[in-house]
């Protein structure tokens, strides 16, 4: 290699190209990431990791994460390829002289899926403490393209309304700002951030680039349960990418690395397409079943009836829930989950929580009881649980050691009436693995709905080199406490939930069965948070609240059946007060969603009318599984009767289409017109959904 030329490093596999440009006087940079043959059509050099020190920061003055001093000075020190068991891994070895910091990349893939996941391990070869104030887990121009031709996508969430997506022209975001003319690269960016603990509360915790003429795409995920930051910048030679968790400037994270000691950076995870959005989203579904953790529920899928969402709203007694648990499973209902209060004595728990030892006043014999009735009807009991959690007037508060619980300044962390446990404390992890284990061991529960309602900010400074790096390491050890719950109970169902999708993440969704798409109550507002869900989640990880009720007409019955029909079906309602025929609609979308669940790990989802808007008249989404297209259609008030619906996957072929729920409803109809690849449907009056079965003839 001279010092004129560089060389090329290509990694990858049938689904995935990866091309790594190595020069010996600039740093390494990710010179393609593609699905295609690599064409390396366009130069880049952003490089491939940023580490921001205080003594040095950046190379140009800005306030983002590229150009960073020592980023720019890492210079390749070698690589390491292996592949086993159909998963390729990559690690690229840089080390920056000036500062005596190393920094090893690891890029991991499985064979076939065009996606990869990222983090890199920073280690302090010199002779003095370095403090690191941030470090990328990704970076990388995108393709060379400018900012001109380039869409990106992002996704606001809160609670009540979670997973609301936006694709816009990065152009809105980034101004031209003539950077040739200067011979500079620019100074801003287009950033999102998560702080604390939720880490969906702002933002889902994932983003892409498209480009609008070729549709070559770029979608990502921090797969981080606390704070983290991407951006979106632009250079000389076109747009750039950046990645990473917790920073010092967004989330008061620093890390202080002793001689000979290592820092690793979260992982992140960049799936790749030629074929849009869509083509991407497919990737990173594919990606995403190759991250999660086995088990059997994976292949089960059982249907959950939990008894909170505009039912017994945490207020469950015997006489309450006997009554529930015959009509859940009369309905079809394989799980039943006994939601919040089921603790509580005194009728005001929420600042006493934290021993969960069942209540006897609302359970005068025992919540045995209502449990044995679950069992007995062939159902798995579930219990919610909050646990990292401890209320301030819990008589755990006082049991437990101070060193136990996130502190600042000498002062535990208070948020709404609760302390929250650090799990980095074995005192901690002690106290939650008696609960589990007693509640699994000796009352039979099988389920938990793992509940998070309060977010502790910047974290913990005890302990640590800062109140971030405190958090982080809670985090991972929060992580660490879910894998061992899992190791110890190898069929127990664990459900995340966060004040609804506060905390939806792909450390969490790794490890856990599925995810709690929202707290919405309101029927008619919950769909836009269900058909955007598989863009954030796993089709059959996306728990989507169905609360039909006695006083519903018909056509609201249907509407809410079909918004969790097309996931992991999460249901509740006053099923015991329905008439006959109510039920028998319940009866009949649980036995679809049944019929359906061998379709669902395998499906990756479409948006016929594009992603949904918050408040979109129409609304649709597609679940392809093989030759066949599951499609959910909703008319919401407002809506004219018909609407068209394009599905340019089955442009020119013969259409069997069937109206799948409620088979026996008026109302629809339908027309498909195979040369323009568009299904036209007309709805009566709003509100109304349908489920519909596309196959070819």
């Amino acid at each position: 290699m001279t010092a004129d030329v560089a060389e090329h490093l290509r990694w990858g596999h049938a689904g995935l190209a990866a091309v790594v440009e190595i020069h010996p006087d600039r740093p390494v940079v990710l010179r393609e990431l593609s699905a295609g043959p690599p064409a390396l059509a366009a130069r880049v050099s952003q490089p491939l990791v940023e580490v921001l020190v205080p003594g040095e920061g950046r190379a140009r003055a800005s306030q983002r994460l590229s150009e960073t001093a020592v980023g720019c000075r890492l210079r390749y020190a070698g690589a390491a390829q292996s592949a086993e068991g159909g998963r390729h891994e990559l690690r690229l070895r840089m080390r920056d002289e000036a500062s005596g910091l190393a920094a090893e990349v690891t890029l991991r893939s499985r064979e076939g899926v065009p996606a990869v996941q990222a983090s890199v391990r920073v280690t302090n070869l010199g002779r003095e403490p370095v403090l690191l104030l941030a470090v990328t887990s990704f970076a990388a121009g995108f393709l060379g393209r400018p900012v001109a031709d380039l869409d990106v996508l992002y996704a606001s969430s809160e609670w009540l309304g979670e997973s609301r997506w936006t694709r816009e022209p990065l152009g809105a975001r980034i101004a031209d700002l003539g950077l040739a003319g200067h011979g500079q690269h620019g100074r801003g960016a287009f950033a999102l951030t998560s702080t604390g603990t939720w880490s969906s509360g702002r933002h889902v915790p994932m983003g892409g680039l498209t480009d609008r003429g070729t549709g070559q795409t770029w979608l990502w995920q921090i797969e981080h349960n606390g704070p983290w930051r991407w951006e979106i910048g632009d250079r000389l030679d076109g747009a750039y990418v950046a990645l990473s968790g917790p920073a010092d400037a967004d989330h008061q994270w620093s890390e202080l690395l002793a001689p000979g000691e290592s820092f690793t950076t979260v992982p992140v995870s960049v799936a790749v397409s030629a074929d849009g959005v869509e083509g991407a989203v497919a990737a990173m579904t594919a990606h995403r079943r190759a991250l999660v953790r086995p088990h059997p529920d994976r292949i089960a899928l059982p249907v959950v009836f939990n008894d909170y969402m505009n039912t017994v709203m945490g207020d469950p007694t015997t006489d309450k829930l006997l009554p529930l648990v015959d009509a859940a499973a009369s309905a079809g209902a394989e799980v039943f989950c006994v939601d919040a209060g089921w603790y509580d004595d005194g009728g005001d728990w929420w600042d006493s929580v934290g021993e969960w030892e069942p209540s006897r006043t609302r359970f005068p014999r025992g919540l045995e009881e209502v449990l044995a009735r679950i069992t007995g009807h062939g159902m798995t009991p579930g219990l919610w649980l909050e646990p990292e959690v401890i209320g301030v007037r819990s008589p755990m508060a006082g049991k437990l050691p101070a060193e136990a619980f996130l502190q600042r300044g000498g002062a535990r962390v208070a948020e709404h009436g609760r302390y929250h446990l650090d799990l980095r404390h074995p005192a901690a992890v002690a106290h939650l693995d008696q609960v589990v284990d007693r509640l699994v061991e000796e009352l039979g529960v099988g389920y938990f709905k793992l509940d998070y309602n309060i977010n502790p900010g910047a974290g913990t400074d005890l302990g640590a080199t800062s109140a971030g790096a405190g958090l982080l390491a809670h985090n991972r050890a929060h992580l660490a406490w879910l894998e061992s719950v899992l190791d110890r109970h190898p069929r127990l169902v664990l459900e995340n939930c966060g004040s609804g999708a506060m905390r939806m993440d792909y450390a969490m969704l790794a490890r856990l069965n599925l995810q709690s798409t929202s707290d919405q109550q309101d029927f008619l507002r919950y769909p836009p948070i269900a058909v955007a869900a598989p863009l954030s989640v796993l089709p059959e990880q996306a728990a989507n609240w169905a609360y039909p009720q006695p006083w519903m007409a018909d056509e609201e019955i249907v509407f809410t059946l079909c918004t969790g029909i097309l996931g992991r079906l999460y249901l509740s309602g006053n099923l015991h007060r329905m008439t006959t025929g109510q039920l028998a609609l319940v009866r009949e979308g649980l036995r679809l969603h049944r019929s359906l669940r061998a379709d669902l790990p395998r499906a990756t989802p479409c948006w016929p009318l594009g992603l949904p808007g918050w408040d979109d008249p129409w609304l649709a989404l597609g679940l392809r599984a093989g030759d066949a297209t599951h499609l959910g259609v909703w008319r919401r008030p407002g809506a004219t009767g018909a609407t068209v619906l394009p599905l340019p996957h089955l442009t020119g072929r013969a259409l069997h289409v069937e109206i799948a729920y409620p088979a026996a409803a008026d109302g629809w109809t339908h027309a498909w017109n195979a040369r323009a690849g568009e299904l036209t449907v007309t709805a009566g009056a709003a509100p109304s959904a349908r489920i519909l079965h596309l196959r070819p003839r």
